[in-house]
């Protein structure tokens, strides 16, 4: 910490001339009865922060840093992508917005087959035909109604850094460079995130299109975005290439609200998002397999804390990958795949002695490499509401096309759909029939944001990035806080590990400790060590009124107090 802020001060003093260049990460805060905002860019955190400082409350904030992140974050901010927010007012009242891109009119089952029925993961992957119809701008404006301010107001904090400029800092100058090739390859015109020399910490980034485009949504509304300039910029970007999205399907995108997933959990009431996030039922799953173990008796990362957790892991991905999808287009089976009839028929294979071989939950496809991005965050305000937002544009700036003339990236999420039955996506998650494509029709996410209650109050507002790999991570980061009794910061930054069935691999970062990895191979595991999984911003309050908030270790992300 102390090392991150002796840079932030060198970097301000060497730039003072710009408005945006005082890059404070903070980590961690604890403090009581002040609103806190964990996202995954400081700048953006301030924002949010702001915003509660002018007296608004967490929706105001987590909007104005959803706006802010697609400025300082655009790797995975966006106004080009979609999301899923819960949340929690302090009347207890709890609501989830969906604002999951949709498939456009044109989409077909199909459409990325070749002429033998080969899938080509690439157009699913790259390019114009691979991007969804955008949900975010719905989304902050379906969370208006929850909100205090004007949306003027709120999205002025991102309207000033695009149009300003920010430092930007060593992991998001190096992300731009290795990403060069890629921008240079998707973009017919030049782009603002392309220049003749490398990109370098403290390098101003300025963004006057996206700020253009950031005013007409202040001016004219969600219209400002779907309709007019920015929508016709956004067509004129599908005709360059083999894009599919017409002006008709930006009208007529509609945001879900959907009634939220909850359950108990060892006292807490669970709140998170239902289909077509698969991330809550997987929580429910996950969470209650490892109870029938009595998980509290172990400790953090032993093996036998780490078998449970990856057995309920394996089971629970192996249903997503048959049941799971777009609510509006299967038979959503939720109650009974969280029931404890089904789940204790389940786990009767689970055997202390040996690990459950995937083939038994399932049939065993080949699995490509997995790719981790997406970005959360949570927010808690003096009043008590809470929000947890995850937004994403699918892949690290989405299909890698952006719009010329507005400023934004595309999502690639057309990718989450199955897009050949029994072919992996690029995250390694398998799907079926339930997950195919259709017009109109919501993919299938992985997203999980989440809020706990005890006695009807919030207690911890989670979620993470990362694919994949988000369920599980929100699930250890629960478990590390309600069953081992860890605080916030130990619950974010403890090695984290990770399985989805298939492939039959147990993912764990290069730190995890290797007395676990030793006896769990000796049951027949098997593992990968990557440099990280996830990115999960906690905030925990007690029975005291004490805020405790951690922004993840693994990069930029950051705490700003109200």
């Amino acid at each position: 910490m102390k090392k991150i802020l002796i840079a932030s001060i060198i970097l301000a003093s060497q730039l003072s001339w710009a408005q945006f260049t005082d890059i404070n990460i903070v980590k961690e805060v604890k403090v009581k009865k002040k609103g806190v905002v964990v996202s995954a860019h400081p700048l953006a955190s301030e924002a949010g922060a702001k915003i509660l400082r002018m007296g608004g409350n967490a929706y105001d904030a987590i909007t104005a840093t959803q706006y802010a992140l697609a400025v300082v974050y655009p790797q995975a901010g966006n106004i080009g992508g979609g999301g899923f927010l819960v949340g929690v007012k302090n009347n207890g009242e709890k609501f989830t917005l969906d604002y999951r891109e949709t498939a456009p009119k044109k989409a077909s089952r199909d459409m990325y087959l070749d002429k033998n029925g080969k899938a080509n993961t690439d157009l699913s992957q790259n390019g114009r035909l691979a991007v969804g119809i955008p949900g975010s701008v719905a989304g902050f404006f379906a969370t208006l109604k929850y909100c205090k301010l004007p949306m003027e107001k709120i999205i002025q904090p991102a309207i000033d850094l695009a149009e300003q400029g920010f430092a930007i800092t060593e992991q998001e100058a190096e992300m731009l460079n290795n990403n060069t090739e890629h921008f240079k390859k998707h973009n017919k015109s030049a782009i603002v995130f392309v220049k003749d020399t490398p990109w370098k910490a403290g390098d101003l980034l300025i963004q006057k299109d996206l700020a253009e485009t950031l005013k007409l949504i202040q001016k004219l509304g969600a219209k400002g975005f779907y309709e007019g300039k920015t929508a016709d910029l956004l067509i004129a970007e599908m005709k360059r290439g083999n894009g599919i999205i017409t002006l008709e399907d930006l009208k007529n995108y509609k945001v879900a609200e959907r009634k939220a997933l909850e359950f108990e959990y060892k006292g807490n009431n669970v709140v998170s998002m239902p289909l077509p996030s698969s991330g809550g039922l997987l929580l429910a799953q996950m969470l209650r397999m490892a109870s029938f173990e009595n998980l509290e008796k172990y400790q953090l990362n032993s093996t036998q804390a780490v078998q449970i957790m990856t057995e309920a892991e394996r089971r629970a991905f192996a249903d997503r990958a048959e049941y799971m999808g777009d609510p509006d287009f299967i038979q959503d089976k939720t109650t009974y795949l969280i029931s404890d009839e089904y789940l204790k028929g389940r786990w009767k294979s689970f055997s202390f002695d040996k690990a459950t071989p995937s083939s038994e939950v399932g049939k065993i496809i080949e699995q490509p490499k997995e790719s981790t991005q997406t970005t959360h965050i949570s927010v808690l305000d003096k009043d008590g509401n809470a929000a947890s937002v995850t937004t994403t544009l699918n892949g690290y700036y989405g299909s890698k096309v952006l719009v010329s003339g507005a400023g934004f990236f595309l999502n690639n999420e057309m990718d989450d759909f199955s897009i050949k039955p029994g072919v992996p996506n690029m995250f390694g998650a398998v799907g079926g029939e339930a997950n195919s494509i259709q017009p109109n029709k919501r993919m299938l996410s992985s997203m999980t944001p989440t809020i706990l209650l005890k006695n009807g109050k919030p207690y911890m507002v989670v979620g993470t990035p990362g694919g994949t790999t988000i369920p599980t991570s929100v699930y250890q980061s629960i478990v590390n806080v309600v069953d081992f009794k860890q605080n916030a910061n130990i619950a974010v930054n403890a090695p984290k590990f990770h399985h989805q069935w298939l492939p039959e691999t147990i993912k764990v970062e290069n730190n995890f400790p290797e007395s676990t990895i030793a006896e769990l191979k000796k049951k027949n595991y098997t593992f990968e060590k990557v440099k990280q999984i996830g990115k999960t911003e906690v905030i925990v309050l007690d029975e005291n009124g004490n805020i405790h908030a951690v922004a993840d270790g693994r990069g930029d992300d950051s705490v700003a107090v109200e």
